[in-house]
């Protein structure tokens, strides 16, 4: 089990290192869309660039963060009857959650929206809208997401199973950084 929750550390560090990068595109994106409005509102001028520009990083940070938020369990959850259940037997909830439903799921959505990017990266689809941006970087995003989503999965699974083993803390699967 030790080189698995090493490897679990590993994806840890990933995510983290996704997550804070996707912490800047927040702000990024806030800054372009007060500067369109600006723009838009002052010189009474605009392009659909910079509208799509804030979509696809939008859409970058949902699914680029996604990973992030399993790893600190912020995802949306059921707490009706968990919230009851010892920590043990949440573990093996989220273990055969994870399982039968998030890792079918994210491999699934990754499989099929590789091809999807690479007909658009190959014929160089661009946005209808006039002055409209390429396409393909923000279709990359959902399999790049969904791929990140599923590793991560992969490592709460084997950290969770831990836990329900009694090989590691409950507390240690969630815990934040000291920032």
């Amino acid at each position: 089990m030790r080189p698995l929750l090493a490897f679990t550390d590993a994806v840890d560090w990933l995510t983290e290192q996704i997550g804070q990068t996707m912490k800047w595109l927040v702000l990024f994106s806030s800054l372009i869309s007060a500067g369109n409005a600006l723009v838009r509102y002052s010189l009474h001028t605009s392009s659909n660039a910079w509208l799509e520009i804030q979509w696809y990083m939008f859409g970058a940070m949902f699914l680029l963060a996604a990973g992030y938020a399993l790893k600190y369990d912020e995802h949306v959850r059921v707490d009706v009857f968990f919230s009851k259940m010892s920590p043990k037997t949440q573990a093996w909830v989220d273990v055969f959650g994870g399982v039968l439903f998030l890792m079918p799921t994210a491999i699934i959505i990754t499989w099929m929206s590789i091809p999807i990017f690479l007909n658009s990266y190959r014929i160089h689809e661009y946005s209808s809208d006039p002055g409209g941006l390429l396409r393909w970087p923000i279709k990359l995003m959902i399999p790049l997401g969904f791929g990140l989503l599923a590793l991560q999965g992969v490592a709460e699974i084997i950290k969770r199973t831990a836990i329900a083993l009694g090989i590691r803390e409950p507390g240690k699967a969630y815990e934040r950084p000291v920032q």
